[in-house]
């Protein structure tokens, strides 16, 4: 397993992330550890979780994810891995996450109740990456950089970095940091595959000229990559429940993944892997790695037999006539996920 550094910070990584998000509702515990151990096993030495998991995030289960996390790291040597967690963002934005009696906010309070709560879950006295989930653009970045540059001087925190945000959020933040003498984010992650390539667009330039890293996750595109769509909609996938019973939130993310266009691209990607004699997982992994500004891809699962056509991807560099065919795809069906 390749090792890349999270943006300019001194923090080195696998080139492959296990996102915990599954852990506690669509994987049980003992599978969760399962997870976990092959994935080390693999060499994968970084694990993503946030306060909000496991998904669908209620107020019952949010937590859990890190609380599993945190017992498995126990046996662990605490160097050993590099754990990344999130903040959730604020409650009046697109989602009021189920943390803080539905209150929750990206201002000192808030930021410093979050982390001592994930640290004491996850059960260490450090996060090597530190990330808000979603931003508030409405209010005043200072506010929220200053806290997480006070986490970082404390030594709570080893890294900052954003998540699920744009070209204008990264940039505000780096150029306040920047004037007011404050840690700088090293990373984005967002969501980022063979059926979402928006962030090419304008974010890969940002990233790029500023020494930013992303971090994709969802590179099989919420499971769609894998084709268990195709025929239509299978009765124990992730976006299933969504499509066939969820409310008008869930059915919207639902129908961003699973529609007529990402089917269709789905499909043409699978005979490109196939030709090439690879599993379409193995190459829409490959696929997201490739890229220079990409540091380390997120992936989950909730079987460990996911896990090894995801792993094959590791050590798998895809030759330019594959990115050729796979970039006529896309010109072809112009960004399936909207």
């Amino acid at each position: 397993m390749q090792q890349r550094r999270l943006g300019q910070s001194g923090i080195v990584v696998s080139e492959i992330c296990l996102g915990t998000m599954t852990f506690g509702t669509q994987a049980d515990k003992k599978e969760s550890f399962k997870i976990m151990d092959a994935a080390i096993e693999a060499g994968v030495d970084f694990f993503d979780t946030a306060e909000v998991y496991p998904v669908p995030p209620t107020a019952e289960l949010a937590g859990l994810t890190e609380e599993w996390v945190g017992e498995y790291l126990a046996e662990k040597p605490r160097e050993s891995l590099i754990i990344a967690s999130k903040v959730a963002g604020a409650a009046h934005g697109w989602f009021n996450p189920p943390v803080r009696h539905g209150k929750a906010a990206l201002d000192r309070v808030h930021l410093r109740r979050a982390l001592e709560g994930s640290l004491k879950r996850l059960k260490t006295d450090y996060l090597d990456l530190y990330q808000v989930h979603w931003p508030d653009h409405g209010m005043r970045a200072l506010d929220t950089l200053q806290v997480l540059d006070e986490f970082v001087q404390e030594g709570k925190v080893r890294a900052i970095g954003l998540s699920n945000d744009n070209p204008y959020g990264v940039m505000k933040s780096v150029a306040t940091s920047e004037l007011h003498g404050m840690t700088r984010i090293d990373t984005v992650q967002n969501n980022f595959s063979l059926n979402n390539r928006r962030d090419e667009d304008e974010l890969a330039e940002c990233l790029q000229r500023e020494q930013v890293s992303l971090l994709p996750y969802s590179p099989l595109a919420g499971g769609v990559l894998s084709g268990k769509y195709n025929d239509g909609i299978p009765d124990d996938a992730r976006f299933s429940e969504y499509l066939k019973t969820g409310g008008p939130r869930q059915r919207i993310m639902a129908e961003r993944f699973v529609n007529e266009k990402s089917v269709a691209s789905t499909k043409r990607f699978m005979e490109i892997a196939q030709e090439a004699g690879l599993d379409v997982v193995t190459l829409a992994t490959a696929w997201s790695k490739q890229h220079d500004f990409v540091a380390s891809t997120i992936i989950g699962a909730s079987k460990v037999e996911q896990l090894k056509p995801i792993f094959a991807a590791a050590d798998l560099q895809l030759s330019s006539e594959i990115l050729e065919k796979i970039n006529q795809v896309s010109q072809e069906i112009l960004y399936p996920m909207g």
